[in-house]
């Protein structure tokens, strides 16, 4: 477990050091204009997700040479290929924070990062249900590819308030780094890459979010959101693909959960993602069309503040990506009761704002 601190320490502290610098070569190169569907008021550099890169980039790297991980550096090539495709991702987010690209380019760089990682083993290899193990290498591939994808743009969509994006996604990583460590206690040891990039993942958040919190200094860009994207579904993949769910203690390891976490872990997002898809095709417009219209802009408009908002779907995110997992920490009917405690809560919470967080913050802008 330390050795997963570590490295979550190093990426938090060198993506918080680099933000330094890259705040102040974004001002000068980014476009900083205020857009229609922003809700902020002042104009704020872009591409801080280069420090985010900066931050994966040195964790991973210092990682190969903890005794810990030496295997999964010599006997694979997965953590190697996470990171030269997370950069290529990085690097096609900078242009378009730049210059604004096509969002078929931008989908073009999705499907090649996403393929080149599934070529080298960061994908699902079997689709389990009911004990039956059916699929093939294609159709392995596809299924990966799109999830990534899918993933990927799930982050980008969400990506609309200070702090939301990096904070949603840090809780994502720590559901699938707590049950990760699980499979470890277990002694399936295919989950220790898995582990890895998930440290890494919420240390580059952690280390982001003080740069962004509202009033954001930075914004991470498509730069910093198709990263997360990507590592977030690559963490997910990691242990998913490769669990054997004909040999797993579904008493201590329920054999449905490698299935289900994924989904559970990136519901908030893919939920706001396939509500702005429908929303745009039958407007007759792109998909990838930005509009104010998102599950932020509509807690806005219901009176709750910038701050107030982010920590409410904070919350929600929360209980999407830890509520699967009580079901395997405490009995069903304890975990069942807590959920519905929590989850009535933070709906009275959502629909009355001047009674939850608003107050806290009434003098947020």
């Amino acid at each position: 477990m330390r050795f997963y601190l570590l490295v979550m320490l190093i990426a938090g502290v060198f993506t918080f050091v680099t933000c330094f610098p890259v705040r102040k070569i974004a001002t000068k190169v980014t476009r900083n204009e205020l857009r229609a569907r922003d809700v902020h008021t002042t104009p704020t550099p872009r591409i801080g997700g280069v420090a985010m890169m900066v931050g994966m980039l040195v964790a991973l790297s210092v990682a190969a040479f903890l005794p810990a991980f030496q295997n999964e550096y010599r006997f694979g090539f997965e953590i190697q290929s996470v990171m030269i495709a997370g950069v290529f991702l990085c690097l096609v987010g900078v242009l378009d924070d730049l210059f604004n690209l096509d969002w078929m380019l931008k989908l073009a760089a999705q499907i090649i990062a996403a393929t080149f990682v599934t070529i080298n083993g960061v994908q699902i290899l079997s689709l389990p249900i009911a004990g039956i193990t059916i699929g093939s290498n294609r159709t392995s591939m596809v299924l990966t590819v799109f999830i990534i994808v899918a993933v990927i743009n799930a982050i980008n969509f969400i990506d609309g308030l200070d702090g939301l994006a990096a904070g949603v996604t840090a809780i994502g990583a720590s559901a699938f780094l707590f049950y990760s460590l699980r499979l470890l206690s277990e002694q399936y040891n295919y989950a220790a890459s898995a582990c890895l990039i998930a440290s890494a993942l919420i240390g580059i958040c952690i280390g982001f979010l003080p740069h962004n919190w509202n009033p954001a200094k930075i914004f991470m860009g498509d730069t910093g959101s198709q990263l997360l994207g990507f590592m977030l579904a690559c963490s997910a993949l990691l242990v998913t693909g490769k669990i054997d769910e004909t040999s797993a203690n579904i008493h201590s390891i329920p054999a449905f959960m490698p299935l289900l976490l994924p989904f559970l872990v990136c519901m908030l997002p893919l939920l706001d993602m396939m509500m702005a898809i429908v929303r745009r095709l039958l407007a007759k417009k792109s998909p990838f069309a930005p509009d104010r219209k998102h599950l932020h802009h509509r807690l806005l408009d219901l009176g709750h503040t910038h701050k107030g908002t982010v920590l409410l779907l904070y919350f929600w995110a929360a209980i999407f990506a830890f509520g699967g997992l009580l079901y395997f920490v405490i009995s069903g009917v304890t975990a069942t009761l807590i959920l519905m405690v929590i989850v009535a809560i933070v709906l009275v919470g959502t629909f009355a704002p001047k009674i939850f967080l608003t107050p806290i913050f009434e003098d947020d802008n």
